[in-house]
Parts: C-alpha cells; sequence; structure tokens
C-alpha cells in the first residue's frame, strides 16, 4: 500500500472521530480514565515506599485481590461502551461503501481509529496516571498515618501491566467493529439509523416472572439471620435480582406503557402521547439500557455504603477488637504460671514508670459447637451425618467460666449446686431449662445472665456466643476431659485471659507490650513446661487494622468509579442515539404544529419517566439487600449498624443528586439533537 493511501485512511479516520466528537470524546475521556486508575492501582500495589509502612504490606495485599475485578469490568465496560460507537457509525460506513470502498477499506479506517484512540487513551492516561499517582501514595500514607517522600517515580512494572492488558482491550474493541462492519450488508449500515424496535412479545409473562425472581430475591435478603448464610447465598440472591431487572425493565416496561396507554386522561396529552408512544415503540432495547443502568446504580450505593461504613467505623471497630490496649492469653490455669506472668508484667511496667488501669482477668474453656434445642453437638462430621446438612445460623461458641470469676468480675454472689449453671448467650434468648454438652452430663440452668464482660477473641467471632457459668474449676477439667477422648486434643482450649490498659501514648504501649513479650520468651526458653501465652496490643495492631479496611475502601472507590462512568455514559449515548432516531419524528410534528414547548415538554416527560424508573428502582434494591449486607459485614467485625444506615442513605442521597445533574445535561443534549440546534 503507498504512502498516499495509507494517509487517505488516516485522515478520513480522523475526520471522523472529529465529526463524531459527541461519541468519541465521552468515550476518550473514560479510556483515559481506565487506564489512569489501572496504572495508579499497580502503582500502589508494587510501591516500595507503602511497602515499608506500618500495615502497607496488608493495604497492598487488599489492593492486589480487587485488581483482578477492576480489569474484569474494565474489560466489559469499555467493549460493552464501544459498540454505541460502532451503531452510530454503521450509516457512515455505509456511505462509504456506497461510493466505493469495499470492507478492507473501511476495516483500516476501522483500524486508524482504534489505533489513534489507543494512542490518545495511553498518553493521557499514562501521564495523569504518573502524575496523580505521587498523590495516591500521599493518600495512603495519611490513611497509614505515615510520612511518604514529595519526589514522583515512574513504576515501570505497573506501566508495562496496563499497556499490556489495554492493548488486549483495545484489539478486542477492534475485533468486534470489524466484524459489526464486516457481516452487514451495504443497504443496512446505510439505513442503520432507520431500523427501530418492534415491541417484544410476550410481556405479561416475562414480566410475571421478574416480579416473582424478584420477591424471591429480597425474601432471601429479608430472612437470612446469619453471616455464613448470607456469604453463601448472597451472589445467589444479586443473580436473581439483575435477571429480575433486566426482566422487569425490557417487558414490564412495555406492559407499565400499555397501562398508562389505557389511562385516557393521562394518555390524550401532547407531551403524554408522544413520549408514551415512542418508549412502547423501542422499549426492548431502551429497557435493556435502563436495566444496566439501575443495576450499576445499585452496584455504586452498595459499594459505597459498605466500604465507607468499613473505613469510618475503624476505630470503634478497633476498641472492640481489642477491649484493652493490652491482651494476654495465657493458654493454661496453672496457678503458679499465671503469678509469674502477672509479675513480669509488674515488672515490665514498673521498668517504664506506668501502671495498669482497668485490669480484667479471667479464665475459661472455649469450644465451638453445633446448637440442636437444648442439646451443643461437637462433631462436625455427626451432625453432617444426622442432619444431612451443617447449618451455620447454628453455629455457637462455647465458653465455659467458673462461677467464681463471673461473681468477681460482675459484682455478684451467686452459688451453683451440682450440675447447676448459669447462662448468658449473645444471641437469641435460651429458650431451655437444661443444656447437654455433647458426651457429658445434662445441666440444669438455674437462671440466665443479662451480660458479662468482653474480650477479644469473642468479638472476633461471627458466631452466637454461649457462657456457661460452672460451679467450680473441676466441671472444666471434666469437660475438657471428656472432649479430648471423644475428639481429640483440639477440640477445646482452655485460656486465661489478662488484659488492661495503661496511662501511656501508643509509642510506649508498643515498648510495654515487646518487653513483655520479651520477657515472657525468656521464660519459655528456661522453663519447657512454661505455658504458650499470647500477647497482642492494640496500637501495634492498628497500622494493619487500618490497612485492611482502607484497602477495601480504596477498591471500592474505583470500583464505584467505574461504574458511576459507565452509568453516565449509558444515559449520555442513549439519549445521543435516540436522538438521532427521533429528530426526523420530531421534525414532523414541528410541521404539523407542534410547538418548541410542547415538544420539550413531551421530551421532559418521556425523559423524566424513563430515567426516576433506575434510580428508584436502585433504591428498592439497596434497602432491600441492607440486610444480607449488614449480615456480610459481620464477617469484617463491623458491627455499626447505625453507621452503615448512615452511610447507605448518604450514598443515596449524594447519588440522586449527581444522577440528576447527569439527566439534566444528557436531556439538554437529546434536546438539542431532536430540536436541530447547533
Amino acid at each position: 500500500m503507498s504512502k498516499k493511501r495509507k494517509n487517505i485512511y488516516a485522515r478520513l479516520a480522523c475526520t471522523g472521530i472529529v465529526k463524531n466528537y459527541r461519541m468519541y470524546v465521552p468515550y476518550l475521556l473514560t479510556c483515559i480514565g481506565m487506564v489512569m486508575m489501572h496504572y495508579i492501582l499497580y502503582f500502589l500495589m508494587e510501591s516500595e515506599q507503602i511497602a515499608a509502612m506500618k500495615g502497607g504490606d496488608t493495604l497492598q495485599t487488599m489492593l492486589s485481590y480487587g485488581s483482578g475485578v477492576f480489569c474484569i469490568f474494565a474489560v466489559i465496560f469499555l467493549f460493552y461502551t464501544s459498540s454505541f460507537l460502532i451503531r452510530s457509525r454503521k450509516r457512515e460506513f455505509g456511505l462509504y461503501n456506497i461510493l466505493g470502498m469495499d470492507k478492507r477499506n473501511l476495516a483500516r479506517i476501522l483500524i486508524w481509529e482504534n489505533v489513534i484512540v489507543a494512542f490518545l487513551s495511553f498518553l493521557g492516561g499514562l501521564f495523569c496516571g504518573i502524575l496523580f499517582s505521587k498523590l495516591a501514595e500521599l493518600c495512603m500514607a495519611y490513611v497509614l498515618e505515615e510520612k511518604a517522600g514529595m519526589a514522583i517515580s515512574i513504576g515501570w512494572g505497573p506501566m508495562a501491566k496496563t499497556v499490556r492488558l489495554f492493548l488486549v482491550i483495545f484489539l478486542l474493541i477492534l475485533l468486534n467493529a470489524l466484524f459489526q462492519v464486516g457481516k452487514a450488508k451495504p443497504i443496512d449500515l446505510l439505513h442503520s439509523n432507520a431500523v427501530g424496535e418492534k415491541p417484544p412479545k410476550g410481556n405479561r409473562l416475562f414480566a410475571f416472572v421478574g416480579v416473582i425472581l424478584l420477591a424471591a430475591a429480597y425474601c432471601i435478603a429479608i430472612k437470612i439471620e446469619d453471616p455464613m448464610s448470607a456469604f453463601m447465598l448472597f451472589f445467589v440472591a444479586v443473580g436473581m435480582v439483575i435477571i429480575a431487572t433486566y426482566l422487569l425493565f425490557i417487558s414490564g416496561s412495555v406492559v407499565f406503557c400499555r397501562i398508562l396507554r389505557k389511562n385516557k386522561k393521562y394518555y390524550y396529552k401532547p407531551n403524554h402521547f408522544i413520549s408514551v408512544s415512542s418508549m412502547q415503540y423501542r422499549m426492548k432495547r431502551n429497557g435493556a439500557g435502563l436495566a444496566s443502568i439501575c443495576i450499576l446504580s445499585t452496584m455504586v450505593l452498595v459499594m459505597l455504603s459498605s466500604t465507607a461504613c468499613m473505613y469510618f467505623g475503624n476505630e470503634d471497630r478497633l476498641k472492640e477488637r481489642y477491649q484493652r490496649q493490652i491482651e494476654l492469653y495465657e493458654y493454661t490455669f496453672d496457678a503458679g504460671y499465671k503469678e509469674k506472668i502477672e509479675e513480669t508484667v509488674d515488672h515490665v511496667l514498673s521498668g517504664l514508670q506506668v501502671e495498669k488501669e482497668n485490669l480484667l482477668s479471667y479464665g475459661f474453656l472455649s469450644m465451638a459447637g453445633y446448637s440442636d434445642g437444648a442439646e451443643v453437638l461437637l462433631n462436625e462430621e455427626e451432625v453432617i451425618e444426622e442432619f444431612g446438612v451443617f447449618d451455620y445460623s447454628k453455629m455457637t461458641d462455647i465458653y465455659l467460666v467458673p462461677v467464681e470469676d463471673y461473681n468477681r468480675l460482675m459484682g455478684k454472689e451467686e452459688k451453683l449446686g451440682k450440675n447447676e449453671v448459669i447462662l448468658y448467650s449473645t444471641g437469641n434468648d435460651y429458650e431451655y431449662d437444661t443444656i447437654t454438652l455433647e458426651g457429658n452430663d445434662v445441666w440444669k440452668v438455674k437462671n440466665l445472665a443479662d451480660s458479662f464482660v468482653k474480650d477479644g477473641n469473642t468479638m472476633a467471632t461471627i458466631f452466637d456466643t454461649l457462657y456457661l457459668f460452672v460451679p467450680d474449676q473441676s466441671y472444666i477439667d471434666h469437660v475438657e476431659t471428656l472432649q479430648k477422648e471423644y475428639y481429640g486434643n483440639n477440640i477445646s482450649t482452655k485460656t486465661t485471659y489478662y488484659g488492661f490498659d495503661i496511662s501511656a501514648g501508643e509509642e510506649l504501649q508498643q515498648e510495654a507490650a515487646a518487653q513483655i513479650s520479651a520477657a515472657l520468651d525468656k521464660m519459655e526458653e528456661e522453663d519447657g513446661n512454661f505455658p504458650s501465652v499470647e500477647q497482642q496490643c492494640r496500637a501495634a495492631q492498628r497500622a494493619d487494622f487500618y490497612a485492611l479496611y482502607s484497602g477495601l475502601f480504596v477498591l471500592g472507590i474505583l470500583l464505584a468509579i467505574v461504574f458511576v462512568a459507565a452509568t453516565v455514559l449509558i444515559m449520555y449515548y442513549k439519549q445521543i442515539t435516540e436522538g438521532f432516531e427521533d429528530q426526523a419524528r420530531f421534525d414532523i410534528m414541528r410541521k404539523v404544529g407542534m410547538t418548541k414547548r410542547e415538544i420539550r415538554s413531551s421530551i421532559h416527560s418521556q425523559m423524566f419517566t424513563v430515567f426516576l424508573l433506575p434510580l428508584l428502582l436502585a433504591g428498592i434494591h439497596t434497602g432491600f439487600a441492607f440486610p444480607i449486607v449488614q449480615k456480610l459485614l459481620l464477617l469484617f467485625a463491623v458491627t455499626n449498624t447505625k453507621l452503615l444506615v448512615i452511610t447507605t442513605v448518604l450514598a443515596f442521597l449524594l447519588f440522586a443528586v449527581f444522577y440528576t445533574v447527569v439527566y439534566v445535561l444528557t436531556s439538554r443534549v437529546y434536546y438539542k439533537i431532536v430540536s436541530g440546534a447547533k
């Protein structure tokens, strides 16, 4: 091919992009944004400065988990939005075809167009990515309460990964464009804009199925009671909601239009007559776009509300997880070793000139069980064999505590007889008069306790907890012996909890914890029988704790940006393509006497009806998803339901404002097209 002919195809490609700037500018900006976000994401994942920070490795791990999800949605999103471009250009390609260009010539124009878009996307995206990557790094350092240098660096590894990914995406987009144009006949290309949509058939049946699926998904979300069931059924419910939403918008919307047509007072008005007729005629394609907008809007709302709740509730959740600033878990009940550990702690604190505050100490035997009425089963294999299924909602953590410790901590004077217990449940009220641990005697529940102290381990569990306050330690030793005989050494754990605060800053807290840990390690080396002691410090865990939820929040923001961008582009392209389709129809209406005011009123009626529905249904989806999301967040130790309500409401209000602004702007574009305004 001569150089002159190459220049012709390149010029035609540039001319096509410039003439169709309404379609290409938003698409090009989106591509630049996707390249930029992908580069920044991988830059943060591989940043040496972040890796050197406290909690940095945890943050990078969370970002790596979400990188695959981001890549998948980037491919789907760009592939989907590019289809609008091809559809809008078919008439132009048909004209080229009739004027003498064959499919190979058209293919060369498409190749040049994609090369230009890819080049501009890489140039703008990588430039913005390098520019804003330092800002992102500084934000992550702020979240981790660390400092980062101000020098801007280029991540060659992230750049190479970004280029490889988007080269594949642009290649897929090009192949799809070549296929779309290549399979079409010249006359079909020329008249593509004039092709309408036939009203879909079987609307009532599909609408009914959609209602049933949506009702079933809502029931699943409402009735789920435990986090594990929520985790297993979440994606089932999501799939049902997606299918139901598409059925309702594609088929149910036509039924809705027919209902409006039967309402003579509403339908026989100039603005409603035109808008309802237009919506019903092409609702099959229109409904699919609206359903996509609704699903994407719901994803944005759920993702932002849940990740924001996790992030902004960090401090409260940190204090719930670590009830005391320094916590020791001694895995024995030996009084002699317990005294030595306490003396070691006192010696370290004395050397640092600080004192203990809010001391909490008690012993317990812990095990996991399966509640079956008044009996707690302890063998998972036997549970599955007997019931055929393992119901996680019946999983229970069991804590046996001497009543002596209960009285001391709660200020009580309870006395228990033989085989009597006091019971406290963190979940539903216990309804039985007795309780039996599998293989043990039947214990009578003397009374129910109103509350008990908390420690980090009990706050970290996602299951309900049963505290059984027994007459003395011999009951604990007896149960431990029986469980080991039946199920081995790992069925239960005997623990002494020892937690306290100190009147010092976080640096001194970490220093105290480090010295205590070193002193206990030395004692363990000197005495082979010295018990295992696990030490936890709230201040030392803060960085990793914040990094975990900050990473999830960053991922939530990035994915929300992708979904919002998809929502905006779908709304914009819908207005553009439908504007060109309706231009001739409104031109005829003007010629038969319809005024500009009536045209604007008709457009407003149509746009308001069409775009209000996805927002309303997204709000309903989010409301019914709240119970299942609340249960899922328990897996991340998020128990602040009030904060989740606040973040959900704020997310919906902010998104509604943004959605309204986009609606107003895109409806203006539609009006300019159909009215013939320059």
